[in-house]
This record gives structure tokens, C-alpha cells and sequence, in this order.
């Protein structure tokens, strides 16, 4: 066998996941295979077995499914993957009702397949250790558990009891596991980990000669009951209907879920098995759990393991960075900052502005005691990082400085020049401009090769994304500075070249301007927003306006004309561009926080569509097709994001990809941005565009630069 050891000494039977060359064990094909022959080599053996030991022989237990094996599969494999998964079913079935203990000896984490590897032993022992994660993440990968995993939670801890760990993918540690009863005992820690828990192992099997789940057994019953109990059929009847209210319908897998829970728990263990089994065979095969698997799983992981960060330069972290400009932005910064550990500095141009920013990490902080989540010591040690200054001279001696004041080349030149003499030597300084080149920027700077761009979203400290931008003269120590800085404060960097808008505000902006166009093309306002998140956006791109400020957006539009005429060109505004002008020039509409823009804001009530739009813009007779309206909305966003691959203000798949999910809210069932163009398939793709460039202009243009691109980055599994 490859990646099993099977062992037989003193009547006990241990068998060690160790797949070669493989940091961690998956389910690959290799391992499916081996599981049957050390299966079938404890049947010959059973007659000396007086007990199991699963066990692993890496620093994790198991790490669940062969993800790059699923990737290459096709929906002809449907019936393959069936036959395979029940077979793994029929191992694991086999080795539980042996008529011995076996038992599960958690060394580290065991998520999904892993998790499911576990629930095989009768005795689940792990390491006390509250960093190894437990539990099943396949709903965010766009599968099930199907390997046990649903059917055995849902016995394990009832209907209502298992959704949070299957529904809503939340994972454990081992305590936490213990307390539930899905780990029956810890070992510490400290020492030799794998002789205590193969000890208490041992203890178990002497003391336990005839173990079984409790499932097996003649008295057992659904914790909270079966969907037959009065209760649980009440909670079902509406349960569909709110998972569809938050899938939307795009998402199979957490219906999928749910279906499995609910008939598996209306028959047999064994029956309950193969109706997972052909929900996850359905589900492995589709384009939507190819789409998450490559973004949530690979793209993740290139993004952690810091495929875009600069090589063979050391790891950093700056103990004390200057925040300039104490705005929603600047106090969002300091405030995870200080969260982090790091020392803050934060300035403006006036103490009480500095200090109400430093009041921003009271504000966050305030309902978190309140709920017993975080000690006032705690909060205190947070608020107490954080220097609230209008003296420049106080971020003497800093690390790293972070402007963040408004998008105004010269206010943004005059901060720099004043702050930076400040910065500690070998420090470097960032601007958190979400449009204004950075190159432009860095002319106020000593030391642009010091000079890079970090793009915050905000809100700061929710927004996980951030986006480091390269300016033109930017070293790649400084690069590699700003990502270990970004991972530090526990958020995504992506790494992109210098242009306008960047990547995320310039393929944002295509969103949101194709929803203005449209409105001025006389579609209704309430179908342009309904078929935003009809495709999975959160929001609708005349929401979206609103909240950023459509006079923001109109400043963006100055600011970009004067750039041009300075360069001796023209800019050409786009038709959503010129609405948004009109909106705030002709109609006094700024947006939310000048009072009303799209929508309106009545006091005490909810938002509206302003009932002028209908008046103004819309025209009764003409005929407008709802698929073109929802493709117009992501096939807009693909295209420049396959634009800015060609001209190489993106560099990567996964930085594409991570960045529209998780920067302007690209729908996560489509895997993102560069992935939603490999889902749809390239050719495909491509005579969309085609169409709907002939019908709604330039902006779905692919040039041959484009598709050669979106060809060269293509992934292979």
C-alpha cells in the first residue's frame, strides 16, 4: 500500500495514513484503493484483532479530499465518483462494525474528508491543542459532506443540533469538540503527543472490548427528534425558504445539505448513506464546486503562502506605523492595527480629530466587552496602542506611515512630504488612495522606490482584502514589506500594478456604471438592482453609488479630466459617468450621506428608490431582456478583469480572483472574476462578449491581446 501502513502487534491493528510526498493525507485515488486492502487485510485478520488504531503519521490527521482530482473531473463521472464514494462508505462500515473498538487518535486538524476519517473510530482521542481545527468547510467549497459526514453529525448531534457544523461550515477545536461529545477525551499538548494518545488508546480498547456507534444501537434516538416530531417538522417548513433567501438559488450545495439531513434522518444508517452519496456526486461534478474549490481552496492558498510576494527577501513586521488623516479610513486602520499588537500613531490636523478617530476603537470594541467576548483589559490594551497627535514630529521613529486622507493629489502630496522625514531609517511609506495612481503620487516622495500603494476597504475592520499596489519606481523589498504587513493584520494582500483604479476600483467602477448606464437607457431602476442580486452581487451597482457617494464618483471624473488635459488628451466619460454627473450637478442628488442620491432615506424607515428615477429616466416602450441585463452586470467585470491581465496591472489568476470576491463583492458561486470566464468556458465566453458588444458597445470588447491572456493564465489540474 502507498499511503497506508497497516500493522498487526499484540492484537492490535494500526493503520497510519503517510501518503508520500504530500505535506498532508488526502482521499486520493491512491488512498481509496489502500483503504480497501487495509480493510480487507483486517477481515483476514480479524480473528487476532482485539482493537483498531487509525492514527497519522504527518503533523496534521487528515486533511479530507483530493481536491486536484476533483478539478479534472467531468460530469460523465457522476456514476464513477458514486460507486467510489460508496466503496470508501463500505470500508469505513466494515471497520466499525467489526465487533472491536476502534478508535481515532486526532494528532492535529482533521477538516472535511478528515473529519469524516475520524468519525470511523468509536473513540475519538485528539491534542488539546486550541489551534487544530476540526469540523466540515465543504459548503464553502461548494460540496457536502459525503463521506459519513452528514448523515453521522446529524445522528450525532440532531436536525437543529449538526446545521451550524453542516450548513454553515463552523469548525472546532478539540475542547470545544469535547464539550459537544464528537471527541471524547484530550491529551496535552506537551511532550511525545503520539505515544499519549496511542496510550490512551490502548487503555480505551482494554476497557471497551465491544463498542458501538450510537447509532447501531436498538434504543437509539434522534437527539430533538426526527423530522416526524411536531417541533422539528415546524422548523422545517420554512427552513427551505430561508436557505433560499440566502442562496438565492445560485448556490446547490447547502440545499443539497439540508435535503440529505432530512431524508437521512427520515430512514435507515445505511440508506441515509447513499442518499448523501448521490447528493455529493451530483454536486462534485458541477460548475459551481470547480468554480469555489479553485478560488476558496488553491487561489487561498497562493494567496497565504504568498505566491505574489517578492522572493528571497525576509519575513517583516513593523512594530510602530503612523496613520495620517483620522477619517473613517485612517481611524479603521489604526484600529486594527492596534488589534494586532502594533503601536499607533494617529494624526490630523487637529487633536479632537485625531481623537475622535481613537474613539472609533472604543466604538468597535464597546459591544464586544459588553457581550463577554473581550476582557476591558483587553479593550484597554487595544485603545492604549493608539497615539492620538496633531504633531507630525510624534510619528518620528515609525516603521511605516499610512496616508490616508482624502483622494486629492496635492493634499496627498503635501501629507507626504511632511510626514515622511519621520519615518525610522529603512521604513517606508503608503498611500491608501483607492484611484490615484501611485507612480503620480510618489513624485512628492525622497525615496519612491519606498513608495507603495496600500488600497483598505472599508469598513477596515471588516473587510478582509487589501490591495498593495506597485508604483513604477517601487522595489521589491518594499513589495514584500507591505505583504508581510497586510498578513500581519490577518487580512488578503493582492499585489498589482500601477494604473488607474488599480484592479479593484477600476473593474468596481465597470459594475456600478454599467447599472447607470442602463438607468439611462430607460431600463426601471428596481429591475436593474433586482437582477444585481439576482446574479449573487450583495448589493445593486445604484446601492452600490449611493453608499460610496455618487459626488465621490463625480470628483473621481474631475480629477481623472484634469489628468488628462494636463497629459494633452480628452476624456471620453462613459454614459453611466455623465448620469452620475447629471444626478449630482443637475439634480442635487450626492447620495446617502448628502441626503439622497438613487434612493431616498426617510427617518426611522427604509430606503427607497427615489420615485423620481421612473420620471426622468425610464421609458415605458422600450423592450429590455433580463439575461442581458444580469450578463451586461458580470460579463462587464470579467472583461476588465481579463483587460487588466493583458495590459499586466494584474499579474496572477488568483490575485483576479481573490480580489473580485473579496474587494467588490464579485458573487462567490462563480469562483471569481477570471474564474467565472474558465466556468463559462472560453470560447463561450468569448461569443458572448462579442454579442454583447454588438449590441451594448466597447466596454465588452475583447481585443486579441485579451483573449490571449485569459488563455495564458488559464489553470491546469
Amino acid at each position: 500500500m502507498k499511503t497506508i501502513r497497516y500493522e498487526l502487534a499484540d492484537s492490535i491493528a494500526t493503520l497510519t495514513f503517510d501518503e508520500p510526498d504530500s505535506p498532508v493525507n488526502t482521499m486520493c485515488a491512491d488512498w481509496q484503493l489502500d483503504l480497501t486492502e487495509a480493510t480487507a487485510q483486517v477481515m483476514r485478520d480479524a480473528a487476532n484483532i482485539k482493537g483498531i488504531i487509525l492514527a497519522s503519521a504527518k503533523s496534521t490527521f487528515f486533511a479530507g479530499a483530493d481536491l486536484k482530482g476533483t478539478m479534472r473531473l467531468k460530469a460523465s463521472d457522476a456514476s464513477r465518483v458514486f460507486t467510489e464514494i460508496e466503496q470508501t462508505k463500505k470500508n469505513f462500515r466494515t471497520l466499525e462494525t467489526l465487533g472491536v473498538p476502534v478508535v481515532s487518535c486526532i494528532n492535529g486538524a482533521a477538516l472535511g474528508g478528515g473529519w469524516e476519517v475520524a468519525l470511523v473510530g468509536h473513540y475519538r482521542i485528539a491534542v488539546d491543542n486550541p489551534k487544530i481545527q476540526l469540523g466540515l468547510p465543504e459548503i464553502t467549497l461548494g460540496l457536502i459532506p459525503g463521506a459519513t459526514g452528514i448523515t453521522k453529525m446529524t445522528r450525532l448531534l440532531g436536525i437543529v443540533g449538526a446545521q451550524p457544523y453542516i450548513l454553515e461550515s463552523k469548525l472546532f477545536n478539540p475542547r470545544e469538540a469535547l464539550d459537544l461529545g464528537l471527541v471524547h477525551e484530550l491529551v496535552s499538548a506537551e511532550g511525545d503527543v503520539q505515544a499519549a494518545l496511542r496510550s490512551a488508546a490502548l487503555a480505551w480498547i482494554a476497557a471497551n472490548p465491544r463498542p458501538r456507534h450510537p447509532w447501531d444501537a436498538k434504543d437509539y434516538k434522534m437527539p430533538g427528534g426526527t423530522p416526524a416530531n411536531p417541533k422539528i417538522a415546524a422548523m422545517l417548513a420554512v427552513a427551505p425558504a430561508m436557505l433560499k433567501q440566502k442562496t438565492r438559488g445560485l448556490y446547490p450545495a447547502p440545499e443539497a445539505a439540508l435535503a440529505a439531513m432530512v431524508e437521512g434522518a427520515l430512514v435507515d444508517y445505511d440508506t441515509a448513506l447513499r442518499i448523501e452519496s448521490r447528493y455529493l456526486a451530483r454536486l462534485i461534478v458541477s460548475p459551481v464546486a470547480k468554480n469555489m474549490i479553485n478560488t476558496f481552496f488553491f487561489n487561498m492558498n497562493a494567496i497565504r503562502s504568498g505566491h505574489s510576494r517578492p522572493k528571497g527577501i525576509q519575513r517583516y513586521v513593523p512594530r510602530r506605523v503612523g496613520i495620517l488623516g483620522a477619517g473613517m479610513m485612517g481611524a479603521g486602520i489604526a484600529h486594527v492595527q492596534a488589534s494586532r499588537g502594533i503601536t499607533t500613531v494617529l494624526e490630523d490636523v487637529s487633536l479632537e480629530n485625531a481623537q475622535r478617530g481613537k474613539a472609533y476603537s472604543l466604538k468597535i470594541t464597546d459591544p464586544r466587552v459588553e457581550k463577554g467576548q473581550m476582557s476591558p483589559f483587553e479593550q484597554k490594551a487595544v485603545l492604549d496602542r493608539i497615539t492620538a497627535t496633531q504633531y507630525v514630529a510624534d510619528l518620528k521613529g515609525c516603521d511605516l506611515i499610512i496616508e490616508a486622507v482624502f483622494e486629492n493629489r496635492e493634499l496627498k502630496a503635501a501629507v507626504t512630504r511632511e510626514a515622511e522625514p519621520m519615518l525610522a531609517a529603512g521604513g517606508f511609506f503608503a498611500s491608501n488612495t483607492s484611484t490615484l495612481p501611485i507612480s503620480g503620487l510618489a513624485k512628492a516622495s525622497n525615496r519612491p522606490q519606498r513608495f507603495v500603494g496600500i488600497h483598505f476597504f472599508s469598513p477596515v475592520d471588516k473587510m478582509k482584502l487589501v490591495e498593495i499596489i506597485r508604483g513604477k519606481q517601487t522595489d521589491d523589498e518594499t513589495v514584500a514589506r507591505a505583504y508581510d504587513y497586510v498578513q500581519a493584520l490577518g487580512k488578503l494582500p493582492i499585489v498589482v500594478n500601477d494604473s488607474r483604479g488599480f484592479y479593484t476600483s477600476r473593474t468596481f467602477g465597470t459594475f456600478v456604471m454599467e447599472g447607470a448606464a442602463m438607468l439611462g437607457e430607460g431600463i426601471p431602476a428596481p429591475v436593474i438592482e433586482n437582477a444585481a442580486m439576482q446574479v449573487g452581487m450583495p448589493v445593486g451597482p445604484l446601492a452600490v453609488l449611493d453608499e460610496t457617494a455618487l459626488s465621490l464618483s463625480v470628483h473621481v471624473l474631475d480629477q481623472t479630466r484634469t489628468d488628462f488635459a494636463r497629459e494633452g488628451r480628452t476624456y471620453e466619460a462613459s454614459p453611466g459617468e455623465r448620469l452620475v454627473e447629471r444626478m449630482v450637478k443637475e439634480f442635487k442628488r450626492p447620495g446617502r450621506a448628502g441626503g439622497g442620491g438613487f434612493y431616498e432615506y426617510p427617518s426611522g424607515q427604509k430606503k427607497h428608490l427615489w420615485p423620481e428615477l421612473k420620471a426622468r429616466f425610464e421609458k415605458p416602450t422600450l423592450t429590455w431582456n433580463l439575461q442581458d441585463i444580469k450578463d451586461r452586470l458580470l460579463y462587464r467585470q470579467a472583461v476588465e478583469t481579463a483587460r487588466c491581465l493583458s495590459e499586466g496591472v494584474l499579474t496572477s489568476v488568483h490575485d483576479a480572483n481573490i480580489g473580485s470576491l473579496f474587494g467588490i463583492g464579485f458573487p462567490a458561486w462563480t469562483g471569481g472574476a477570471m474564474q467565472f470566464i474558465y466556468g463559462t468556458g472560453i470560447e463561450a465566453f468569448e461569443q458572448r462578449c462579442a454579442s454583447l458588444a454588438a449590441t451594448y458597445g466597447k466596454g465588452f470588447e475583447l481585443t486579441q491581446a485579451d483573449k490571449d491572456a485569459i488563455r495564458m493564465h488559464q489553470p491546469v489540474y
